[in-house]
């Protein structure tokens, strides 16, 4: 969701920073940026198209979740959930690097701070009045923590970021674990046998008016932000660590061993059969709360994932498919401006008042329809835009704030 990098002068290291040239980007990083844009739309949809309980429990979606449906939910769950967001923060994660560059380097730390305090706006109007689910101002947040460490040598972000996320992963596990101890009037709260009239009651406040649906999107926001807070921020700082290490280490950066990635690959294929069989266990078994909110496997071997698919893309890249993954690479240029089009794209289909108000009325499996349609116009526009122009759109609304001046936006 961010550029590849800001360039400094060689020749004078206090020159002012400027915004990257196309021609010094790394093209793995946009090729990994721009696969992750698109796989994160296929985790995000059900959130824009059902009420918040179908997204604990899948369940519940009017209709029930078998045959095909229960077949599109397993394909979303075993391939992309927490996958994307994993890919999305270590990416985020090497840019902190890349932008702010060490942390003696005092001008380049300052325009950090700046972008992301405007990225932190961003997602604070993002939130508030379209889409609950914005990562942009956890991004934020996290990032200003993470930019205290990126003079760490890679061995220790690595070191600490995997520690982490293996501690906070299992805390989450055993937390969720102990839930089997919990008398069942205490889960009564979450949500999990939300009635079908209780699911039409939050539909309809998604389909009422352009005024009733924003007040609900803002109260839905309210209630994550705490979530966010003692959670996420933690979580997403160890992932961020880790992008940043693998970063410096030349694995993003697409300077590894093939060996290195090749591995990667065979750990993320393993994983990923091991979710499957977990996501399979949860379909035949109804999904009960505990182990479909535990879920083990996906939750520590998501990463792994996450760095197969970084992996296979970078050896494709290399090994001299780059025409092929242009429009891919077209669309991590653009990964801010993408990611904020989908919002308002989904919004525009699903909410009442400002949109088409088909939320509630779309599931499982005919929701990929959807996501199968934005995708292949992000894949098609992005390569277009980028032909006449250096940057996505809001790229350059955010570099202009950023930096304080003018930025060319038109191609020379």
């Amino acid at each position: 969701m961010t550029e590849a990098a800001v360039n400094t002068s060689e020749r004078d290291p206090i020159a002012e920073p400027t915004p990257v040239r196309t021609s010094d980007r790394l093209f793995s990083l946009d090729v990994v940026r721009g696969f992750a844009v698109l796989g994160i739309l296929a985790v995000n949809a059900i959130t824009f198209s059902m009420p918040e309980p179908v997204m604990m429990n899948p369940s519940l979606q009017p209709g029930g979740l078998e045959g095909e449906a229960a077949a599109a939910w397993q394909a979303m769950h075993v391939f992309f959930q927490d996958k994307m967001r994993t890919l999305f923060s270590m990416l985020f994660g090497a840019s902190i690097f890349l932008i702010g560059g060490d942390r003696s380097d005092l001008t380049r730390g300052k325009l950090l701070r700046k972008r992301l305090f405007w990225l932190g706006l961003f997602g604070l109007a993002h939130g508030l009045f379209f889409w609950f689910g914005d990562i942009l101002l956890l991004y934020a947040l996290t990032g200003l923590v993470v930019l205290l460490v990126r003079s760490w040598s890679a061995k220790r972000l690595l070191i600490v970021g995997v520690t982490l996320n293996l501690v906070l992963s299992a805390l989450y596990v055993g937390i969720i674990a102990m839930m089997r101890m919990a008398p069942p009037e205490a889960m009564d709260g979450i949500g999990w046998d939300t009635t079908p009239e209780q699911l039409s009651v939050m539909i309809a406040a998604y389909q009422g008016s352009a005024l009733e649906t924003t007040l609900t999107v803002m109260s839905a926001w309210v209630a994550v932000v705490p979530f966010m807070a003692i959670f996420l921020i933690p979580a997403t700082a160890a992932l961020m660590m880790i992008g940043m290490g693998l970063f410096k280490a030349g694995f993003l950066a697409g300077r590894a061993p093939a060996w290195v990635y090749g591995l990667f690959i065979a750990l993320g294929a393993g994983s990923l059969w091991l979710i499957n069989v977990e996501a399979s266990a949860l379909i035949a078994s109804g999904f009960p709360l505990v182990e479909t909110m535990m879920r083990p496997a996906n939750t520590f071997l998501a990463p792994l994932v996450s760095l197969a698919y970084a992996s296979a893309l970078i050896l494709l890249a290399r090994f001299g498919l780059k025409l092929i993954l242009t429009p891919l690479a077209r669309a991590g240029q653009m990964a801010f401006t993408n990611y904020l089009t989908q919002t308002l794209i989904m919004t525009t289909l699903f909410y009442g008042g400002r949109g088409l108000g088909y939320f509630g009325q779309v599931g499982w499996p005919d929701l990929w329809l959807f996501i199968i349609g934005i995708w292949v116009v992000q894949l098609i526009w992005s390569p277009l835009w980028l032909s006449r122009f250096s940057m996505g759109p809001l790229e350059w609304v955010w570099r202009r704030l950023t930096y304080g001046k003018g930025v060319a936006l038109k191609r020379a």
